[in-house]
């Protein structure tokens, strides 16, 4: 029961908001509300959670009997977690709305809230076609809250983007047929495996794409600039951590002979994207691509994880998708809060913003400090489990892994820098705002969650798989 809630409360949350003629601020508010109860729900299910054991808060219900589908939703710790994620980031991001003051609110609100739903849709998805149904879904409120609320070239970014996706999405459903067909049941608990090289491709190709991996990467910059800065913390953050619940969850239990076929393949082309990402965010020429090219390489590195045949490799990849989920979205955020107070997010015109605005360094360096992965930081944790884990592989994967850490490094000091020190740039006045408070509530709690996740990062690490698993196939279920 729930799972279904945790569903369901936001998309019910946005039917009020579109069919009840709320006043412009009331929408926000009310979205708001329904966001922070979602993290309330989590956090009661979190708590009863019982991170040893199987499938839990389920819900069956046989939809096409004949065909195998029902409605079936569930988590497992690692999906818990990600749903998690989500629920958090996705609140931030309306209560970023409600500070930005979102015109159309009632249709942004809704949209927001829509997007919200079937995200924790796709994370609890335990039948393949109730899987797709919660994948196609999210992707209508992202086509329309880039396409209205985006930047001068959102029209563009919107087509890539849907070229891109559409075609993934394609594959993806023929594989679903002919997986559920030849399964005699499209239910991934019920289902056995398949060595079909085709079918694992067709998810393979839609999971990359989402995530997005070289070479399927073409539409990230473009969305990720163009797109509001809270819908953008929500692409990098949360829906490409979709892509990661669909490798765990298909991919590696599913199609072992494929996996095991395709693993070097894989683990090279994300070790290229691991280094590729990371060159391209040091070369950018604002915090908005930075963060993009970043995010391209931090899920490479969290897939060498997943296919690192290790458990200790996929415990790495959950925390680190948590990791870069926080991450992401805090720096989307305080690179819209920064366009928005100089009206700029250009390197050229920045500068010299700490003098002043001590809460704005404060904040920007703390999150600089977890990208930068230093010691004792939960980044840190993470990466430090995929490159074990992957070390088993071959050590050039480990060694292109620290490789890019350097980088990481250096494109991170280098946005640091840029917005706080250097010479003062023509956008940034000499006694220019500091974050204002109902600005420091938006990014707080996302640094905040990374602070608790450094003190105890094993309550990602050590809670998201079955006691029982002992080697990456048997640790994903």
């Amino acid at each position: 029961m729930l799972t279904t809630i945790l569903i369901f409360l936001p998309i019910a949350a946005a039917l009020v908001i579109w069919t009840v003629p709320l006043p412009h601020g009331w929408s926000g508010g009310f979205a708001f509300i329904a966001a922070f109860a979602e993290i309330g729900l989590w956090i009661g299910g979190a708590a009863r959670f019982d991170y040893g054991g199987e499938l839990q808060y389920t819900a069956r219900q046989d939809w096409f009997s004949d065909l195998g589908v029902s409605y079936h939703v569930g988590f497992f710790g690692y999906s818990l977690w990600l749903a998690g994620l989500a629920v958090v980031v996705c609140a931030l991001a309306i209560a970023y709305g409600v500070w930005a003051d979102r015109e159309r609110s009632r249709a942004y609100f809704g949209l927001m809230l829509f997007l919200t739903g079937s995200i924790v849709g796709v994370f609890a998805s335990q039948d393949l076609l109730v899987f797709y149904a919660f994948f196609e879904a999210m992707l209508i409120p992202i086509y329309v809250l880039v396409g209205v609320w985006g930047g001068p070239r959102r029209v563009a970014a919107t087509v890539l983007f849907v070229i891109y996706t559409m075609a993934g999405s394609m594959l993806m459903l023929a594989s679903i047929v002919a997986f559920g067909i030849s399964q005699h049941t499209f239910d991934l608990v019920d289902s056995g495996t398949s060595g079909n090289n085709w079918i694992f491709l067709g998810f393979a190709i839609a999971f990359v794409v989402k995530a997005p991996l070289l070479p399927f990467h073409g539409w990230l910059r473009k969305a990720y600039t163009e797109a509001p800065p809270e819908v953008a913390a929500i692409l990098s953050g949360v829906v490409s951590k979709t892509a990661v619940y669909g490798f765990i969850r298909i991919a590696l239990p599913k199609f072992p002979g494929p996996v095991d076929h395709f693993r070097s393949t894989i683990l090279v082309l994300a070790a290229l994207g691991l280094a590729y990402g990371s060159i391209l965010a040091f070369r950018q020429p604002d915090i908005r691509s930075v963060i993009a090219y970043s995010s391209l390489g931090q899920m490479s590195l969290i897939v060498l994880g997943i296919f690192s045949a290790s458990s200790t490799g996929l415990d790495g990849a959950v925390l680190h998708s948590v990791n870069h989920g926080l991450v992401s979205a805090v720096m989307f955020l305080l690179a819209g809060m920064v366009e928005r107070d100089y009206g700029t997010g250009e390197f050229s015109r920045l500068g010299g913003a700490a003098k002043g605005r001590p809460l704005l360094a404060s904040v920007l360096m703390a999150a600089g400090m977890f990208t930068l992965a230093v010691p004792g930081s939960t980044n840190f944790a993470g990466e430090f489990l995929i490159l074990t884990g992957v070390f088993r592989q071959g050590w050039g994967y480990a060694a292109v892994g620290a490789a890019a850490m350097v980088l990481a490094a250096m494109y991170t000091l280098r946005v640091i820098s840029a917005v706080l020190h250097e010479r003062r740039g023509a956008s940034v006045p000499a006694d220019g705002p500091d974050l204002r408070f109902e600005q420091m509530v938006i990014v707080v709690p996302l640094v905040a969650c990374l602070v608790a996740l450094s003190v105890w990062p094993n309550a990602v690490s050590g809670h998201s798989f079955p006691t029982s698993g002992t080697t990456a196939t048997e640790a994903s279920p």
